[in-house]
């Protein structure tokens, strides 16, 4: 894979979802449909999808591609794969509190490699580098990158940590398993910038003791690996994996590795 390549494609095409989804979101109305699975969608997951499958398709013909909106995509598996969701918080979408994100990720024996996190309603967009290393690109976005800053896990303090949940999906067990540690301030965040507030160090952990899909956490956990944290499963606390053949993940625990992890 020419990951120099790689970053430039995913990055132009995050933006120019970005910029498709936001014209539907500022607009005065937009439809919401109902998946089989029961789970919204919009016409900004379409258009985004479209748009990112296409970019995809046409520079890299021969990786496998899998995307949250094309159901064709989900029974296909190969050791290098290219995983898309290109709206990932759609509720937060629908109900207009910009917590959401256009994920594009490149997984590599079940380890997802590269990524980028962008969250056009927030500003805010997250890539690896093709060394591997994660940046903040800090904006405006143009057609060439701008600014960007290496970001790092924190050195975290386990007697006051900064912990980061779901703002959707928030629940007993987990608050039940964030009361094992010693934490000074709670944020909430939607979609995969979760794994991002990790990346940058403002927050310590991220544990998720609910369903989720493999194109939701692959570009978080890759941006989150580039700064130096992990993701692990909440039952074994080994490493999460990717490339399972139903794309579904088990619960999982995001964390910079200053943090002394509990046992669920």
């Amino acid at each position: 894979m020419d990951y120099e390549k790689l970053v430039t494609v995913m990055r132009t095409l995050a933006l120019e979802a970005g910029d498709k989804i936001m014209e539907i979101y500022n607009s005065d109305d937009f439809e919401v449909k109902t998946k089989s699975d029961e789970s919204p969608v919009t016409a900004a997951d379409e258009a985004a999808d479209a748009l990112i499958s296409d970019g995809l398709r046409a520079a890299f013909p021969d990786v496998l591609l899998v995307t949250e909106e094309q159901s064709a995509s989900h029974g296909q598996t190969a050791p290098t794969f290219l995983i898309v969701d290109p709206l990932d918080g759609t509720k937060e979408f629908i109900n207009r509190r910009g917590d959401f994100t256009v994920n594009i990720a490149l997984v590599e024996d079940g380890t997802p490699v590269r990524g980028v996190v962008y969250a056009p309603a927030r500003d805010r967009m997250f890539y690896t580098l093709a060394d591997g290393s994660t940046v903040e690109e800090l904006g405006p976005f143009g057609a060439e990158p701008g600014e960007v800053k290496p970001i790092r896990v924190a050195d975290s303090d386990n007697d006051a940590l900064m912990v980061v949940a779901s703002k959707s999906h928030r629940d007993q067990a987990t608050d039940d398993y964030i009361g094992k540690y010693a934490v000074k301030d709670m944020t909430s965040a939607g979609s995969s910038l979760k794994f991002c507030l990790v990346a940058t160090g403002e927050a310590d952990l991220y544990p998720r003791l609910g369903r989720t899909m493999e194109w939701d956490t692959a570009a978080g956990h890759a941006v989150l690996l580039g700064a130096g944290g992990q993701v692990v499963r909440f039952d074994d606390l080994t490493p999460l994996t990717y490339g399972k053949a139903d794309y579904a993940n088990p619960f999982f625990i995001a964390y910079a590795p200053g943090v002394a992890l509990k046992e669920g």
